[in-house]
C-alpha cells in the first residue's frame, strides 16, 4: 500500500524542476540502563544498547508551488529483535494553492494540546517499541486536502494502508506478562485494506486555538485477548467513529489546555477528557532562565477488561510538572514531573533534559520510574522497568 501511494503521488506530480534542495536529519547513539532485574522470563537484564538514524530529504519547485519530503528511519538494536526496525516517517508530495493545498503520499500528523496525554492524536499509528510515552509515530499513507479561508481551515484526510501497532518481543523490556505476539485480527472484512476517513476544523479567535475533529476508520489503540492456550496475545483492532476538540487559551503567562473525545468502539461508547494549565515565570532570580509549572487531569471512561476496551493508563489521574528553559546558547532544558492515579497510587516519575553540544550534536538524558505499582491493571506489568536513558545526536 506504501508503494502504490507514493507511485500514485508520483504519477499526478506536476513535472517541476526542484531547484531548493536541503538536507538534514540526524544519527544517535542510545543506552538505556533498567535499574532492575527483569519481571519475567526471557527478558534481558542490564543495558539496552542502540543506534538510530533518520535523515530528511526536502525539495521545492521553482514556483514554490510543488514540495517533496522524503524522510527514512532506522533503529537497530542489541538486545530486542522488535526494536531492531526500519521505517518510511514521510514520503509525500505537495501542491500549494492560493487557499488551498494537496498533499499525498506518507505523513505524519499531530492532534493535541495537552502535556501529559495525546489523546485527540489518532491519525498515525504509535510506534511502541520507541517510546511508551505515544509520541513517536509511524508514518501514516494519506491523501489531504487542506482549504485555508477566512473562516479556519477545514483539513479532509483519506486514509488508506492501516498500520499495526509496534511491540515489545519476548526478550525485550516494558511489556506485559504474555507477550503481544499473537496474528493481529481486525473487527472488519477488508482488515488492513480498509480506507479510514477524517476531517478537522482549526481556527484562531483572539487568544483562542480550537480545533474539531472527527473520525471514522480502524482504531489506532487495540483490545487484546489471548490465545488457546494462554500464552500470548492478539492484538484487535476494532473500526470507531470519533469525535474530538482540543482547545489552547493564551493569556500573558498561561496556557490553558484540553482535550476531550466521544468514541463509539466495540459496542462502547464512552467520553474521555484531558486538561489543565502551564504558567510560566519569566526571567527567573534576574537570570534569563524561564520556569513553567504545569497541572493536568485526565479521565477516560472505557472499559477496564483489556479484551473489550484498549487499555488505558491515565483514566483518572493528576499530573503535575515543571519545564526549566535556560535560554542559553546550548538550547539547555529540564522537564520533569509526576503522574499518580487516583485510584490505584501507582506513580510514575519521568525527567528529561538536553542540552546541545556545539553546533551540531545534542546530549538527551531520559528518566521514567514506576512506583507502588502494585493495584495498577497496567503499570503492574512495568513495576520492574524503570530505567535510565542517555541519547548522543549528531544533527547534519
Amino acid at each position: 500500500m506504501l508503494r502504490k501511494l507514493l507511485l500514485l503521488s508520483l504519477a499526478f506530480t506536476p513535472l517541476a524542476r526542484a531547484t531548493d534542495f536541503r538536507m538534514s536529519g540526524h544519527v544517535a547513539v542510545e543506552s538505556i540502563l533498567f535499574v532492575s532485574d527483569a519481571a519475567y522470563p526471557d527478558q534481558f537484564d542490564g543495558v539496552q544498547a542502540a543506534f538510530i538514524a533518520q535523515p530528511e530529504f526536502q525539495f521545492e519547485s521553482d514556483d514554490r508551488r510543488n514540495q517533496y519530503n522524503l524522510a527514512p528511519f532506522a533503529h537497530i538494536d542489541s538486545r530486542d529483535g522488535r526494536r531492531t526496525h526500519l521505517d518510511l516517517r514521510e514520503a509525500w508530495w505537495r501542491y500549494i494553492g492560493d487557499d488551498w493545498e494537496l498533499l499525498a503520499g506518507v505523513n505524519r500528523v499531530f492532534w493535541g494540546v495537552v502535556e501529559s496525554n495525546h489523546l485527540v492524536d489518532i491519525v498515525n499509528q504509535t510506534d511502541l517499541v520507541e517510546n511508551i510515552d505515544g509520541e513517536d509515530k509511524l508514518g501514516q499513507p494519506m491523501l489531504r486536502l487542506a482549504l485555508q479561508r477566512d473562516w479556519g481551515e477545514l483539513s479532509l484526510f483519506v486514509l488508506p494502508g492501516f498500520r499495526e501497532r509496534t511491540f515489545p518481543g519476548k526478550d525485550g523490556r516494558l511489556r506485559f506478562p504474555l507477550v503481544i505476539d499473537g496474528e493481529a485480527l481486525y473487527s472488519n472484512s477488508r482488515e488492513r485494506r480498509h480506507v479510514d476517513l477524517a476531517l478537522r476544523y482549526s481556527n484562531y479567535f483572539g487568544d483562542w486555538d480550537i480545533g474539531v475533529a472527527v473520525f471514522h476508520g480502524t482504531g489506532r489503540e487495540p483490545r487484546f485477548v489471548p490465545n488457546a492456550d494462554r500464552t500470548r496475545f492478539h492484538p484487535v483492532y476494532d473500526i470507531i467513529d470519533q469525535t474530538s476538540v482540543d482547545i489552547q487559551y493564551t493569556r500573558e503567562g498561561w496556557l490553558w489546555k484540553f482535550e476531550g473525545l466521544w468514541r463509539r468502539q466495540n459496542g462502547e461508547r464512552f467520553l474521555a477528557a484531558t486538561g489543565g494549565f502551564e504558567y510560566t515565570l519569566y526571567q527567573i532570580m534576574s537570570s534569563d532562565a524561564d520556569l513553567g509549572l504545569l497541572l493536568e487531569y485526565s479521565r477516560d471512561g472505557r472499559s477496564a477488561d483489556f479484551t473489550a476496551a484498549p487499555p488505558v493508563v491515565l483514566d483518572d489521574d493528576v499530573f503535575a510538572g515543571a519545564r526549566l528553559a535556560l535560554n542559553d546558547t546550548q538550547s539547555s532544558e529540564l522537564l520533569a514531573g509526576v503522574v499518580v492515579d487516583r485510584a490505584s497510587r501507582a506513580w510514575q516519575l519521568s525527567v528529561e533534559a538536553e542540552r546541545r553540544l556545539g553546533e551540531r550534536w545534542k546530549l538527551e538524558l531520559e528518566s521514567r520510574w514506576f512506583l507502588n505499582t502494585r493495584r495498577s491493571p497496567v503499570l503492574s506489568a512495568f513495576r520492574q522497568d524503570s530505567h535510565v536513558t542517555l541519547r548522543l545526536s549528531r544533527y547534519f
